[in-house]
């Protein structure tokens, strides 16, 4: 049965205490820390001396949970995409997210487009209208940022990751052949977020250092930090180009770590998440509820093939 430790990272949080203190002061690995963050069975005297040094009881720090069907979504993604099976859960995902991600930044692939690239590795569009060369690149790259995200699930986000995500992306489209354009490397020029303006490229670095660090540092992450994390990175807007579909892969990654339902956003919400990363200073609910809209159609997904 699953093991959650919630308890535990709820008194860490009430007392200030760290992962890195709690870790020094029991004098445990690094192993052992990475296993009570991850609900994973430690030893009886690992739970005894915390409490002591907590004081408080075994039940207050750990307790046993329902098997969750949202923590069986990366499971099951790695297991179809490891027998490439058609039809199931990963080809799903696959197409519905790299069609609404690469359609809510101009792409003019159709969905059925996108699905027939991502199951024949064609192209063979001869009765519809022309379409742009980087919407096919670009839609073949997004495939393997869905398979690199689903690898590479549990790790914490470091910038090599997120860089990795860009280069991916952007490798062999037009924007690539730019001498000034950094695939897998943060922007030379300075860029915009709507009609404000982005990070500077001189500051892009200290800024992605000091939100990658506040972030990894939270002990219990939800779906409303995976979309603070979100609105912060697209404020930064670390890349020349593809800041809008790097930043969902990284948010999709995050629901996969922490069993949160992923969100999907398609064109019914796509005006709306953009009006809630431009108001999140005054309105944060509207981007949250947004997200989580895009969480229920991902759900209906997920129940269909788990039902």
């Amino acid at each position: 049965m699953p093991i959650s430790y919630n308890g535990l990272f709820s008194i860490l949080k009430e007392k200030s205490i760290t992962k890195t203190a709690l870790k020094d002061m029991l004098g445990i690995s690094s192993r052992t820390m990475s296993k009570l963050s991850k609900g994973e069975y430690v030893s009886l005297k690992v739970i005894n001396d915390i409490c002591e040094k907590l004081n408080c009881q075994p039940c207050d720090i750990m307790s046993f949970v329902r098997d969750n069907p949202t923590s069986r979504i990366l499971q099951v993604l790695r297991e179809e995409k490891q027998m490439q099976l058609k039809g199931g859960l990963y080809h799903s995902t696959q197409v519905k997210m790299t069609y609404n991600s690469n359609h809510i930044e101009g792409s003019r692939l159709s969905e059925d487009q996108t699905r027939y690239i991502f199951e024949t590795n064609t192209i063979g569009f001869a009765d519809d209208p022309a379409v742009n060369v980087d919407d096919i690149i670009e839609t073949k790259n997004h495939f393997r940022c869905i398979d690199y995200v689903i690898d590479n699930a549990d790790g914490i986000i470091t910038e090599p990751f997120i860089k990795k995500l860009h280069e991916l992306l952007k490798s062999g489209t037009s924007d690539s052949q730019k001498e000034w354009f950094a695939v897998g490397d943060y922007k030379r020029k300075p860029n915009v977020v709507g009609d404000s303006k982005a990070v500077s490229p001189a500051n892009v670095h200290t800024e992605m250092v000091k939100l990658l660090d506040e972030y990894n540092r939270l002990n219990i992450v939800t779906i409303d930090d995976i979309t603070a994390f979100h609105y912060n990175f697209e404020s930064i807007h670390p890349f020349q180009d593809g800041n809008g579909r790097v930043g969902r892969l990284i948010a999709f990654k995050e629901c996969l770590r922490f069993n949160i339902t992923p969100f999907i956003i398609d064109e019914e919400l796509k005006i709306f998440y953009y009006r809630g990363l431009k108001e999140w200073n005054s309105q944060k609910g509207y981007l949250l509820d947004t997200c989580k809209a895009g969480q229920d159609k991902y759900q209906a997904i997920v129940d269909y093939f788990f039902k």
